[in-house]
């Protein structure tokens, strides 16, 4: 309310001395608050609940015998990981229920900075789905590998002092290692935001070590791996996030936890939501499906991505149908498959509201170094080589070692023995570093695999069974200005431009899922039995997720955080 008159105008409405703008009946409204269900009129003025009672309004819309929830709240994500502008995926994730989204662009900030992120902010600033920040906190992500951008202490001060009310804290904490090793950049980083809320990152993390990086400061966590992990980390005051996007499915794992005393200290997050998932099955609303036939209450479920996630972050008057709330709606037909009927956003169904924008996103994000077939080569050292292995369904991987196929004096990939080569190509200022590695679990033949999208850095990553295919996907990917591409004996089947940052399509929705469903097609064509191995191999290069990685400086043993040879003998 923007002023003395406005506020006398809103009491005398809520009173029932002037009409509402809209009243919803015969509802049963999902009361977040009380934690109960009961029948109910909803009345608005303004974008702003006034109460459950029955009032004049200008315009009445019967439920019908519907269940009224809270626009949905997702906790944690990554636009980036949709592929989708930030325009396009709020108008998408708008009509699945979404109402408020708090996003880490740590993404779009590995690779343009400042620039990146202020493009995000503007894309995104009054979108009829409201669009909240963290501070990205590793910029580059680790020590080892090469980013487009450094983000520092000075930085985040100025885009907060910028953009004071769409930053809500300080992005998840992946380098733990330097939280609890006291390094002091980290420390500063914890300082700057310790008024501010601190989302973790820390995978595997117990004991006193846990304890010394609670006290730092980060207190969620949507990295659990066992429920005796997600457990402690509870018990220790740590805000559990359970993660069901399209790469990790916590859900089943842990809601077992939460009970009638515990509840508000859980949340249900995507982290990644890849446009296929999106399109098939829908944001928080499969969240809330995949949660109630788990066993979850309905009600419970609900709270867990609205008032929850509210107060986690500070967010008034959010995640609650209750006077003085504002108006973020969603009528369903029922609390099992949550069908949804109408979306509200300020009170205001969706057809009248824009998700257009007319900001104009960051140019070319590509410069690489000069290649050749040769670039992809690998001099052989002795026999056997550290491989990355790929486990079917998880972003972790095993280190395990291999005996490579030689041909004159050089380890080469074995499609027959599913070893092909790996290569992370940086891009981001043409240096020429190139990391050469070897995966296993792809399941390529003859052919390979690029894609900029490759977390965390995204620097180019090109999975392939021959130099020359490899090479030609490169120069594809660079051609396209960043993108995902499909090479097999020297020629490029099917590619999928990704000209903002190299991360994301300027295209809506339904275009990008026929892209990518061309892509896999393709991939299914020529023997590849993955249904996203693009989504695999965009995680090979993460340094900060067990056991072995790649990055442009090559080979990472993620338990012991350092660079390690691919020879091992």
């Amino acid at each position: 309310m923007s002023s003395y008159k406005d506020r006398l105008e809103m009491i005398e409405t809520a009173r029932g001395k002037a009409p509402a703008d809209l009243l919803i009946t015969n509802v049963h409204l999902v009361n977040t608050l009380s934690g109960e269900i009961r029948p109910a009129n909803v009345a608005v003025r303004n974008g702003i609940v006034l109460g459950f009672e029955d009032y004049p309004a200008k315009k009445i819309i019967d439920g019908r015998g519907a269940y009224l929830c809270p626009g949905f709240i997702e906790a944690h994500i990554h636009i980036e990981s949709t592929l989708l502008s930030p325009p396009v995926f709020a108008g998408a994730v708008a009509s699945m229920g979404t109402a408020a989204v708090i996003c880490d662009p740590h993404e779009i900030a590995n690779v343009l900075g400042m620039e990146g992120i202020a493009y995000f902010v503007e894309a995104s600033r009054d979108l009829p789905v409201s669009i909240y920040f963290m501070l990205p906190s590793c910029v580059p992500a680790t020590h080892l590998e090469n980013a487009g951008a450094t983000l520092g202490v000075e930085d985040m001060k100025s885009l907060l002092a910028r953009y004071p009310d769409r930053f809500l804290g300080l992005g998840e904490m992946m380098n733990f290692p330097g939280v609890i090793h006291s390094d002091p950049e980290v420390l500063a980083k914890l300082e700057m935001a310790k008024d501010l809320v601190m989302d973790g990152h820390a995978p595997g993390l117990s004991g006193k070590d846990l304890n010394a990086y609670i006290l730092a400061g980060p207190k969620s966590d949507h990295e659990c791996v066992k429920i005796g992990e997600a457990r402690e980390k509870l018990e220790k005051g740590m805000h559990i996030m359970i993660r069901q996007g399209t790469s990790q499915h916590s859900l089943e794992e842990f809601l077992p936890l939460v009970n009638d005393h515990n509840w508000p200290s859980f949340s249900m997050v995507s982290d990644d939501r890849h446009p296929e998932d999106l399109a098939r099955h829908g944001h928080l609303d499969d969240n809330l499906r995949r949660a109630v036939r788990l066993g979850c209450d309905p009600v419970r479920a609900v709270q867990m991505v609205t008032i929850n996630p509210a107060r986690y972050f500070g967010l008034k008057n959010r995640g609650a149908i209750a006077p003085g709330y504002r108006a973020d709606m969603v009528l369903v037909e029922d609390l099992v498959d949550f069908q949804i009927r109408e979306v509200f956003l300020e009170g205001r169904g969706l057809g009248e509201h824009s998700f257009q924008t007319g900001i104009k996103p960051p140019g070319n994000s590509i410069h690489i170094g000069e290649l050749s077939s040769s670039s992809f080569q690998i001099p052989a050292e002795g026999k056997r080589v550290r491989v990355i292995e790929v486990i079917p369904g998880q972003i972790v991987t095993r280190h395990v070692l291999a005996e490579p196929r030689m041909q004159n004096g050089l380890a080469e990939a074995d499609p027959d023995r599913d070893l092909a080569k790996l290569a992370v190509v940086e891009r981001h200022r043409a240096t020429g570093n190139i990391g050469l590695g070897f995966v296993r679990g792809l399941g390529l033949k003859r052919c390979a695999l690029a894609s900029t999208v490759a977390h965390d850095s995204h620097n180019l990553i090109i999975a392939g069974t021959n130099d020359e295919d490899m090479l030609a996907a490169a120069l594809e990917v660079r051609r396209m200005g960043g993108g995902l591409t499909v090479v097999h004996n020297g020629k490029v089947l099917s590619s999928m431009p990704l000209p903002i940052a190299g991360l994301m399509s300027h295209n809506p929705l339904d275009e990008v899922v026929a892209s990518m469903e061309k892509l896999a097609k393709t991939c299914r064509s020529i023997g590849i039995s993955h249904t996203s191995p693009f989504m695999i191999l965009s995680f090979l290069a993460l340094p900060v997720i067990p056991e072995l990685k790649l990055t442009d400086r090559g080979l990472v043993d993620v338990s012991r955080f350092e660079l390690v040879g691919l020879w091992t003998d």
